[in-house]
């Protein structure tokens, strides 16, 4: 008879230390990359920082992109250890252009590393990756990817672009836990992280997790939490089950019928599709209207809409469509309650128009 007072979350198991190597590989899979998976027992953010942190030093050069906060803490991060960093900033709520990349790293002397961020899920949009890239391979300059939004919604050939480093997070698109996140690293990262300098014995050392790859994938270094791990594992499967392509065309499908519900209420997005990500749809709103009171208006029918991050001048709000949101139920959702948070400030939208071009873009 089962001990009523046993709660798995208070007693859960050991997570297999022979199972860790099993994971990585299937996020490697997922990454397409053959380069070595490590994990950090933490939220993504720490492992931007991590890569940051175990990069810089003195006499490093940086080119760092900055589309979101997520791109101005890189730059910093990369400070602190002593790098010289150069940002390009975009423009609020905007991907990078393709031609300030080109411009900058024809006019800079020397440059080491490369960081941008592929997908924003701060402002719904998709910067030019592989077109940065191919600038960076030509220069032969390490490149870091913070892919934590755009894996899973977005196809990300880690090997074909020749990524050197490349964060993810499960908890977006993967539809996984928050608390573990994963790089993966090619043999020349590796070469600069291991440099004299490198940091060791934190939570942010590369450098200490390469230990792990070294030993034979076993035990990893601290205490991993089990159920992050097991949650994760969880995940992975589903996500095989399911296969990563039908992952991305679905949210690609729930990308398009956003934007096709949108056109058809009358309001429409914030950057053309070729420029926007299959995670989150950002709108402008009207003149005179605060994101707050829509915002709350959408709350009040049940619906959360959130605000851009990072975009002020812009005025954008999100409609979210990341991970299980990628589905029909919530894009109607989201939509209808847009339009219905318009109609209260006064603003006209076509409800009955917008349902049916998303349902006529989940029928096809």
């Amino acid at each position: 008879m089962p001990d009523p007072g046993w709660n798995p979350l208070h007693g859960a198991l050991s997570y297999p230390a022979e199972r860790y190597a099993a994971l990585a590989d299937k996020v490697g899979r997922i990454l397409l990359s053959r380069n070595d998976i490590v994990f950090v027992q933490a939220e993504a953010v720490v492992a931007l920082e991590a890569a940051a942190v175990s990069l810089a030093r003195p006499g490093l050069s940086a080119l760092n992109i900055v589309t979101s906060p997520y791109g101005s803490w890189f730059g910093q991060w990369l400070r602190r250890g002593g790098a010289t960093v150069q940002d390009i900033v975009a423009e609020p709520g905007l991907p990078i252009a393709i031609e300030v990349v080109a411009h900058a790293l024809g006019t800079s002397r020397h440059i080491d590393v490369l960081a941008v961020v592929h997908a924003e899920s701060a402002s719904g949009i998709l910067n030019p990756l592989p077109e940065i890239l191919a600038l960076a391979r030509a220069r032969r300059i390490l490149t870091v990817v913070d892919a934590v939004a755009s894996v899973g919604g977005h196809r990300l050939d880690v090997d074909a672009l020749d990524i050197d480093i490349a964060v993810i997070g499960p908890q977006k698109a993967l539809g996984g836990p928050a608390g573990v996140s994963a790089l993966s690293v090619s043999r020349r990262a590796w070469e600069l992280i291991l440099r004299d300098g490198a940091p060791r014995d934190s939570i942010l050392s590369l450098a200490d997790l390469k230990m792990w790859l070294d030993g034979g994938r076993r035990a990893l270094p601290g205490t991993p939490a089990p159920l992050e791990f097991f949650a994760l594992e969880t995940a992975l499967d589903r996500i095989e089950a399911e296969g990563l392509e039908n992952i991305i065309a679905r949210h690609a499908l729930a990308a398009s019928a956003t934007r096709a519900g949108l056109a058809a209420l009358g309001s429409g997005a914030w950057v053309p599709a070729a420029k926007a990500s299959n995670l989150a749809t950002a709108v402008p709103l009207p003149e005179a209207l605060a994101p707050a009171t829509l915002i709350a208006a959408a709350g009040r029918l049940g619906v959360e809409l959130t605000e851009g991050v990072g975009t002020a001048p812009a005025r954008l709000v999100r409609l979210n469509h990341t991970g299980p949101r990628a589905a029909f139920q919530t894009v109607l959702s989201n939509v209808v309650a847009y339009g219905a948070a318009l109609r209260q400030a006064g603003h006209p939208a076509d409800i009955a128009a917008a349902s049916e071009a998303i349902s006529a873009a989940y029928s096809r």
